[in-house]
């Protein structure tokens, strides 16, 4: 099972590069069998650029999840500060493989009313097959 994530470009071009090696969220998706990301770049790329497989998700307090990130987190420890704010837990994918496809996929070619998810949406087989079928 794959999930759609929205991802800002400036992050999109560091996972890419090899730079940002974690993708970090406030909240997770609860399905367990997720193994892969589909990445839509935000606007105003507002494409569907590529994938990772998730190596694993780690779940800490802000603080230990910066300590067991930082190094490879391409971002500012100014900015995961003001992005964990006020939150007790948060969440890292560690990113394995990316992927960035040769030919971004104009979602709205195949759903006229495509609505990037604020986090993350659930893509099922036949979706995928779909939506992603100019990837390969």
């Amino acid at each position: 099972m794959k999930i759609l994530l929205s991802i800002k470009p400036t992050f999109v071009e560091e996972i890419f590069k090899g730079d940002k090696k974690f993708e970090f969220r406030r909240t997770i998706f609860k399905r367990k069998d997720i193994k892969k990301v589909v990445v839509y770049a935000t606007k105003p790329i507002g494409k569907i650029v590529g994938e990772f497989c998730i190596e694993q998700i780690i779940e800490e307090s802000p603080q230990l999840l910066w300590e067991k990130t930082h190094k490879n987190a391409g971002i500012s420890k100014h900015f995961f500060d003001e992005y964990f704010e006020g939150k007790d837990t948060g969440f890292a994918l560690q990113i394995k493989s990316p992927r960035l496809y040769e030919t971004p996929i104009d979602p709205t070619i195949n759903d006229e009313k495509f609505v990037a998810p604020q986090s993350f949406r659930y893509l099922d087989d036949e979706i995928n097959e779909l939506t992603l079928k100019f990837s390969d």
